[in-house]
């Protein structure tokens, strides 16, 4: 696993990416991803204001565009499973209230698979340092009795930015978004995702936490990006191609 190009003081750079290759995501699946998503964030669910670690307060036009992204990567996750023959637990579309967490993002031959999503440019699998143990269990599974071991973790990236797309209309930084204007929003794009990869939990633990390859809190990625809090991370130019957990892992 490559560390990133660090520039003292407190500059940091991806030196291993890999390309985004697009493929469609249908009306159907963007409709459902973003009832989740508004629900969630605008009616009565609940997801936390601020990262693990982090100094900044989320609005909910934030908390949105995180939620809407991540479900339509478990969406695309889970069609990519099931159109290669392996049987896979359902997305999940459960409202969850505070305190309450999902349980493993999907289950496949027993197998428990952490999904993380970003928006089509990026090049790191994050995962927020406070976050994890160090053996690589998940504290707020933990914590509450669900799944708290991943077997896998699978980056997916989604085209366009639904962030920008906020922002461009002042609704990134609001906390009352009507549901007609913000449909129509996401409506007007064509959706699109791509899998470049993963890696395994035994990867996590040897190559990623116990060499303590994490990105600081305040830490300026590729000259221009802040870190809100201090992430583990692996650059997509050293994920296993995703070809490999049906091949070798999940059979």
């Amino acid at each position: 696993m490559r560390p990133l190009s660090f520039n003292a003081p407190n500059g940091y750079f991806i030196n291993s990416k890999r390309p985004f290759s697009g493929n469609p995501l249908n009306e159907i699946d963007i409709k459902k991803a973003f009832d989740f998503a508004y629900e969630m964030c605008f009616g009565s669910g609940f997801h936390r204001g601020h990262r693990s670690g982090g100094q900044s307060n989320r609005r909910n036009g934030e908390k949105f565009s995180n939620t809407f992204q991540g479900k339509l990567a478990e969406i695309a996750l889970f069609q990519f499973f099931t159109s290669s023959g392996l049987e896979c637990s359902p997305v999940d579309f459960r409202i969850m209230g505070q305190n309450l967490w999902d349980d493993s993002d999907f289950v496949v031959n027993g197998k428990h698979i952490n999904v993380k999503s970003a928006a089509f440019f990026s090049n790191l699998l994050l995962l927020e340092e406070k976050d994890w143990n160090h053996k690589g269990h998940y504290l707020p599974n933990l914590e509450s009795g669900n799944t708290y071991r991943y077997d896998f973790f699978v980056f997916i990236r989604i085209k366009p930015d639904i962030k920008n797309i906020l922002r461009k209309n002042r609704l990134f930084y609001s906390d009352k978004v009507g549901k007609d204007e913000l449909f129509g929003l996401i409506t007007a794009e064509d959706w699109f995702y791509d899998i470049p990869g993963f890696i395994t939990h035994a990867i996590f633990l040897q190559e990623i936490i116990s060499k303590k390859q994490i990105l600081p809190q305040s830490a300026l990625l590729n000259g221009k990006t802040k870190m809100d809090a201090s992430n583990y991370y692996i650059q997509t130019g050293d994920l296993n191609g995703i070809s490999e957990i049906i091949s070798s892992n999940l059979a």
